[in-house]
């Protein structure tokens, strides 16, 4: 059993022990997922890059509680629409290696219809 389904039936159970599911609709996941990721984004809004590598131990705490609450709503939110989050990433590498080729988008943060960096 992958790592992501071990994840899914914890939530699920988890879910299911409190009577939650039916407040899980897709709507609701959707945005509590994006409350949570909000609250990830708090902890590094105004940090220097360098603050941003190098956060103390109690701020780290903080970013993998705020990260494992991201998981635990995506993982829900693609469990109530049927997704297989896997097949889903694996899909969206292709098309995202077809989108920002190697050769062509190496060492570059430009978008994919941006127009090529000049020297």
């Amino acid at each position: 059993m992958s790592d992501l389904e071990q994840i899914r039936l914890a939530v699920r159970r988890f879910t299911a022990e409190r009577d939650w599911q039916p407040y899980h609709s897709p709507k609701n996941l959707a945005m509590a997922l994006a409350g949570e990721a909000g609250e990830l984004v708090s902890l590094f809004q105004w940090l220097t890059e360098a603050e941003s590598r190098s956060m103390p131990p109690e701020r780290l705490a903080d970013a993998a509680d705020e990260i494992a609450d991201v998981q635990m709503y995506l993982v829900a939110l693609a469990d109530q629409l049927g997704i297989d989050i896997a097949e889903a990433v694996a899909d969206k590498m292709v098309k995202n290696a077809r989108k920002y080729p190697a050769d062509r988008f190496r060492g570059s943060a430009r978008k994919y219809d941006d127009p090529p960096d000049t020297p």
